[in-house]
């Protein structure tokens, strides 16, 4: 049984940073190919990077390069994503994935276990 547990979360003015992190109960992390996306209220939820598992390869949505950054700590099964010049636009609950599935990452039917959210809002 897969758990991932996001923490970090919280209320930012815009132009500030923050930093989630989320932590996977699992065996061997390496083999996971690991994954944040967010959902904001009324809308469908949206890709923002993946880090691929063993080569690391990481793949962002365009409208998060730049400003967005992936990072795994393999050693203690934590993926990081941090997050700077945030904009009122970029509020919603954020969800780390993980899968085991060879597909192009940046979709959430390709994964199979959620983490329960953590809430993110950029006030103006």
């Amino acid at each position: 049984q897969v758990q991932l547990v996001e923490s970090g979360g919280g209320l930012v003015q815009a132009g500030g940073s923050l930093r989630l992190s989320c932590t996977a109960s699992v065996r061997t992390f390496t083999i996971y190919t690991m994954g944040w996306f967010r959902q904001a209220p009324g809308k469908e939820r949206e890709f923002v990077v993946a880090s691929r598992r063993s080569s690391g390869v990481t793949y962002y949505a365009d409208s998060m390069k730049g400003r967005f950054t992936i990072a795994r700590d393999n050693a203690i099964k934590t993926v990081y994503l941090q997050m700077n010049t945030l904009k009122p636009e970029d509020t919603a609950v954020y969800y780390c994935a993980a899968t085991l599935r060879e597909v192009v990452p940046d979709s959430p039917a390709a994964y199979d276990y959620w983490g329960q959210g953590t809430q993110v809002t950029v006030s103006s």
